[in-house]
């Protein structure tokens, strides 16, 4: 079974995902952003998710963690809870 670590933030619009993103492209550290913007109780790790398998997510969510590159800010990602900006960190 596939397992993953990620962070993400979770975010209410489109426009707040991207201008948070551009911050993260400047070198804005992940976690404080999370900490400052996520609506997502994770936000308050940094926005760490900890370890979990395949299928646990939301289909949009997992096809990024578990298909996209490792370390890059992926996102804005739309699910049914907002918009997520999300940051595979290993997957096994």
């Amino acid at each position: 079974m596939s397992k993953a670590c990620a962070l993400h933030i979770l975010l209410k619009t489109r426009e707040e995902a991207e201008k948070i993103k551009q911050q993260l492209a400047k070198g804005a550290d992940f976690g404080k952003l999370a900490k400052q913007h996520s609506q997502c109780p994770s936000g308050k790790k940094g926005g760490d998710l900890g370890e979990f398998k395949k299928g646990q997510m939301v289909k949009a969510f997992d096809d990024v963690v578990f298909k996209g590159p490792l370390l890059a800010v992926q996102g804005p990602v739309k699910t049914q809870f907002g918009f997520h900006l999300i940051k595979t960190l290993y997957r096994s």
